[in-house]
């Protein structure tokens, strides 16, 4: 069993046109590497060029924000849910 990774409309293209994707790894960075290794080029749309989320972007493991968590360290399990989650803003 993997971590379920829910992936937005917009990176969709990135996965064939799945909005969830299998992936592996025991941290949320682990993670976003797999997810880099199976459908390439999705993690320069979410991280900047050291690696890290980018501002705009919220990841939630299980509904929990990992802002309030440990962060990209935050640890995941098999069957874990993770939603990439591009923040909207509008006036």
């Amino acid at each position: 069993m993997a971590v379920t990774v829910r992936i937005p409309t917009p990176l969709q293209r990135l996965t064939n046109g799945q909005g969830e994707v299998q992936c592996e790894g025991k941290t949320v960075t682990e993670l976003l590497a797999d997810l880099e290794r199976r459908h390439p080029g999705i993690k320069e749309r979410i991280c900047d060029q050291d690696g890290k989320l980018r501002r705009f972007v919220n990841v939630f493991v299980n509904e929990e924000d990992i802002r309030f968590l440990q962060g990209d360290q935050t640890a995941v399990k098999d069957g874990d849910d993770v939603s990439i989650i591009p923040a909207i803003a509008g006036g």
